[in-house]
């Protein structure tokens, strides 16, 4: 489940007081999550400074490595550059900070190369890789970091999408019975908000696209076009599967709403559904309920793999949502 930025800031602060923050995270999130200020908010907390734009630095013991080159590709000689600045003692009480900006972007030899420095970290140092397409890194550099997946800063989004889906769930509540065709209904409803999901990801891609065309058109070589436009269609598919996962997780958390209801117990993830959840509680029986839950969590694991998404939704939906 992604944190939000309040959410992993205390955590990473925590680990901090404890003595136990590991070497290398990898903060990731979609464009606008704020994985470069958690970045520079960590920076500052390990080294006792206040919060700056580290990325203009010219902090002591932060380096900073980002795509620079035509091809907009992080090179090996900017990781030797890195390297060569935390072998450099920190100041007493201090550590020394290695930030690498859109580290899906590593050229594979310089992956290579710093795959050896998260293998064998120089003392006193902490090495922040920050991306939003973490899919696209080597597993042998993703198993070496602690993960901080970062939810959108965009909560008014996030917001409609969910309030979107516990409306259709709530007009589920209040039929009397649950047949094929009302279970139908909602998988059809659940899959236009994916559909518009999809589209709206599709349309911000297209314009952050052409405001990079517009912007490196003159700086870069011929490659780079195809190559943006292959990272912003992986860039959309990785997006999708982090909104589509939130919807998914907000079905759970209204069937686990209805099992607390059955339960006579108060605390419910969507307080404004309350009353939808105790309805469907009242007529269910609690291994029922749990044969829906354990049903949508099967459903959340097959959606992870490669199968036809609107296949797997429309058979779960079936034997979640009908009687």
């Amino acid at each position: 489940m992604a944190f939000s930025h309040t959410a992993a800031l205390e955590y990473l602060r925590r680990a901090y007081e404890q003595n136990r923050l590991a070497h290398a995270y990898l903060i990731s999130g979609s464009p606008g999550s704020g994985k470069r200020l958690l970045a520079a908010e960590l920076a500052s907390l390990v080294n006792g400074t206040k919060p700056g734009n580290v990325f203009s630095a010219s902090a002591r013991e932060i380096s900073v490595a980002e795509p620079e080159s035509k091809s907009r590709r992080i090179v090996i000689e900017q990781v030797r550059a890195l390297e060569h600045a935390l072998q450099m003692r920190a100041t007493a009480g201090r550590r020394k900070v290695a930030i690498i900006a859109e580290a899906d972007r590593l050229q594979p030899q310089a992956a290579n190369a710093f795959l050896k420095t998260l293998e064998e970290p120089p003392k006193d140092s902490l090495l922040l890789l920050l991306s939003a397409l973490p899919e696209a890194l080597p597993d042998t550099i993703i198993s070496r970091c602690i993960a901080i997946p970062l939810a959108t800063s965009d909560e008014q989004r996030v917001t409609a999408e969910e309030a979107e889906l516990v409306n259709l769930l709530g007009d589920a509540a209040n039929e009397p019975t649950w047949s094929i065709q009302h279970a139908y209904r909602i998988a059809q409803g659940f899959q236009r908000l994916l559909g518009a999901i999809r589209e709206q990801i599709k349309t911000e891609n297209a314009e952050m696209l052409k405001r990079e065309e517009a912007r490196y058109r003159n700086s870069t070589d011929g490659a780079w076009l195809e190559d943006r436009e292959e990272y912003y269609k992986a860039l959309a598919e990785s997006l999708y599967i982090q909104r589509r996962a939130a919807l998914i997780e907000t079905l759970l958390k209204w069937w686990s709403d209805v099992l607390r209801a059955s339960s006579d117990l108060n605390m419910r993830d969507l307080p404004a559904a309350k009353k939808q959840t105790a309805a469907v509680a009242r007529r269910s029986a609690t291994p029922e309920i749990l044969r829906r839950i354990r049903r949508l969590e099967e459903l959340r694991d097959h959606l992870g793999r490669n199968i036809q998404e609107a296949l797997a939704i429309e058979v779960a939906f079936l034997q979640i949502f009908a009687s």
